[in-house]
């Protein structure tokens, strides 16, 4: 078999049904636009209402928003700390260990259990985490944050007047 051989198998490819030929070539008169109205007498652009508000107006555009204040941390377990083997837990070292991603807030939280004294340094600690690191006879040490938090409010209607 040769590539001019080649052709789709019989009744795959029709032909295009031409329609608006006169009554004589199926599709004539209407041409498939049924009777009278807009449509019958030109087109109509896709999604045109016929002049009332569109869907794609009507409906918002933008929902809800982006809290700028939001801080976002990584969080990582004692059962994680456990099985790092780190002594002196930083921030760095747990990025050096391949366990938090660069730049990120690390908050320790208390899933597992600590079998030895570890020195733990980071954002911010759950109750229950900073309560098993001392209770194992750690240390735990909150790292300022990189950043001012919320500032305080303007004020508000009531005492500005």
């Amino acid at each position: 078999m040769k590539i001019h051989d080649l052709k789709p198998p019989a009744g795959s490819n029709r032909r295009r049904k031409r329609v608006g030929r006169g009554i004589g070539g199926k599709g004539g008169k209407t041409a498939g636009r049924g009777t009278k109205g807009q449509r019958a007498r030109n087109t109509v652009r896709v999604g045109f209402e016929g002049g009332q508000l569109p869907m794609q107006q009507r409906v918002p555009k933008l929902r809800g928003f982006n809290n700028p204040f939001r801080i976002d941390y990584q969080a990582v377990n004692l059962d994680t700390i456990e099985a790092s083997g780190l002594d002196d837990v930083t921030p760095e070292s747990l990025l050096n260990a391949g366990l938090v991603s660069k730049g990120a807030l690390v908050k320790v939280l208390g899933r597992g259990e600590l079998t030895r004294a570890v020195t733990v340094s980071a954002h911010a600690f759950s109750a229950s985490a900073e309560a098993a690191i001392t209770g194992a006879g750690g240390t735990v040490v909150k790292v300022d944050l990189p950043f001012q938090g919320r500032p305080p409010a303007q004020g508000n209607a009531l005492t500005n007047r």
